[in-house]
């Protein structure tokens, strides 16, 4: 199939990937970039998250690998560790018929799985600063045949304080290699970076774009995790759907999601890596004449698909990143139609909304589920409609014998016609209206609560806040205070056992924390190091999962401990 990929002269394994993955044409960005880096060029590309920025390098790094060499070739520094899976699955997919070995390495992973893999060789790594500096401290990572790094959304890893790992990083690859910086911001840190490191970096700029479609109607549901399914049905019966498409994290829960609908009295199909080809175009088949009305698929599943006709995406799972939301949603509002987005989250998912409404610069709608009151009103206005509608028609001579017959017998006409109404409402009992468990909300402040745009996040970083600022700050007395609430709204104060005797830098905390506690690095907000102890604010409902990780801290070999007040 031709695209308009193969006037990037990209190799034929390469354009097989992707049309196979529907990508029919380059965005701006992979048109600008995709030719430089091809070409060898170091580069500085300024564009927000959701411009297609992952292909516009990932490509032109599968073009240049050398197959006869086996040690890593290409190297890609990444904020976090869903990005780095994010970036290393799409490495992979687009490098299918490559035989690439790509590698992704990030915290909280166990050391003798990413060694053995990097023992057995891999050409691309994918990874997070921390943990690629303990890999090359480990001498088991070895950068000394890199040809091409890229850094991901620098200006996030240096907001997180990455800043010297980074460099050091840097300084262990070849000086010849091939630099290209990604950043939605271009800060003097940035700038700095690029003229110590990089050699007459070409800069590519994409113009901002309104994320989300303004005729999209964004709103989002708080729920327990084991009340999705029953939340979801109840939108089922108050929502006027014509298609929706409905997103899990996994192959498995698209399965299961589409077994447990049907089962509840509305048809659903799912849409996953393990469909044949032949299967996923009869079921896109089925979607796109209606056969169909609901799809539950996965992010991966679902690329390239082009349909304009989807009333509803539905967010079942938050993805991890605020990119993969605009994907999704992108997928309704589509030819000047209106178009309704929902996403279920769970209350210590809430950081995931602000960050997401940060990202597209829009606010989404906080809305309540409805009630087994309104859905069974809604399930008897509709049937009274119906019945209305026939009435008026008059188109009900066979049905109006009967009646008469069964009057005939001596019934009376209105136990008749309840009788009937009973019958007309048999399909309801396919679904049964589950109950719902009591949502208890972590605390927020009062503006989040009433949806204030005006209000702080509570995983925003403010300017006096950055990590970068706090390492020069030697901290006031009123900052050695051990005050259990952090000066930033949504934020309270922890305190670690080690300072800066102990040899603690930002980047270290900020690693250690989101590794062992398994939370995002750019949930933390202020951090000061002292000589022998150190403060560090996180979420309010983070704050029990932080917490309950105490005694398996360790910065290296160093343990440390993590405590209130």
């Amino acid at each position: 199939m031709t695209t308009e990929f193969d006037h990037l002269d990209l190799h034929p394994q390469i354009l097989q990937a992707i049309a196979e993955l529907g990508y029919t044409a380059p965005t701006p960005i992979q048109s600008a970039v995709i030719p430089l880096m091809a070409a060898g060029q170091d580069l500085i590309g300024q564009a927000q998250t959701g411009t297609g920025k992952t292909a516009a390098f990932a490509l032109p790094i599968l073009q240049n690998l050398k197959s006869e060499q086996h040690a890593v070739q290409a190297l890609v520094l990444a904020p976090t560790r869903e990005l780095a899976l994010q970036v290393s699955t799409a490495i992979r997919e687009y490098g299918r018929y490559t035989g690439v070995r790509a590698l992704a390495i990030y915290g909280g992973q166990s050391y003798d799985q990413q060694i053995r893999q990097l023992k057995r060789g891999v050409e691309i790594v994918v990874g997070t600063p921390g943990r690629l500096l303990d890999l090359m401290q480990k001498q088991v990572l070895d950068l000394s045949q890199v040809r091409t790094v890229v850094l991901d959304e620098a200006d996030e890893m240096l907001s997180m304080g990455f800043i010297e790992d980074i460099e050091a990083i840097l300084t262990a690859t070849p000086g010849e290699r091939q630099t290209a910086l990604f950043s939605a911001t271009l800060p003097p840190g940035i700038r700095q970076l690029s003229a110590r490191f990089m050699r007459a970096p070409q800069q590519v700029a994409i113009q901002n774009q309104q994320l989300t479609v303004a005729t999209i109607e964004q709103r989002y549901y708080l729920v327990n995790e084991d009340d999705k399914t029953a939340a979801l049905t109840r939108l089922f019966e108050m929502e006027e759907i014509a298609s929706a498409l409905i997103f899990t994290r996994t192959r498995v829960g698209t399965g299961e999601l589409a077994n447990e609908l049907t089962v509840r009295g509305f048809p659903s199909e799912a849409l996953n890596g393990d469909l044949s080809q032949d299967a996923r175009e009869r079921t896109l088949r089925r979607f796109r004449q209606g056969q169909v009305k609901v799809l539950v698929a996965t992010d991966v599943a679902a690329r390239g698909l082009d349909i304009d006709d989807i009333s509803h995406v539905i967010n079942y799972d938050l993805p991890d990143d605020p990119e993969l939301y605009v994907h999704r949603v992108g997928r309704t509002g589509r030819a000047g139609k209106s178009g309704i987005a929902i996403t279920l989250a769970t209350p210590k998912e809430t950081w995931r909304l602000r960050r997401i409404e940060k990202f597209t610069r829009q606010p989404l709608a906080r809305a309540l589920l409805p009630s087994i009151e309104e859905i069974e009103k809604r399930r008897q206005d509709k049937l009274v409609s119906k019945v209305k509608v026939w009435l008026q028609r008059g188109r009900c001579q066979r049905e109006r014998e009967i009646v008469n017959a069964l009057v005939a017998e001596d019934f009376d006409a209105l136990e008749i016609a309840a009788v009937a109404l009973k019958l007309a409402r048999e399909g309801e009992k396919q679904r049964p209206i589950a109950p719902l468990s009591e949502v208890r909300e972590l605390a927020l402040s009062g503006s989040e609560k009433s949806g204030s745009r005006s209000s702080r996040s509570s995983l925003s970083r403010s300017a006096e806040g950055s990590p970068a600022q706090k390492r020069k700050s030697q901290g006031s007395r009123s900052d050695r205070t051990h005050a259990r609430h952090s000066h930033e709204e949504g934020m309270v104060r922890l305190t670690l056992n080690r300072g800066r005797q102990h040899g603690l830098r930002t980047s270290m905390v900020v690693n250690a924390i989101a590794t062992h506690a398994n939370i995002p690095g750019y949930s933390i907000g202020k951090i000061n190091i002292f000589d022998q102890h150190t403060s560090v604010d996180v979420p309010e409902e983070l704050v029990a999962q932080v917490l309950a990780q105490s005694n398996n801290y360790r910065i290296h070999k160093l343990p440390f401990t993590v405590s209130l007040g």
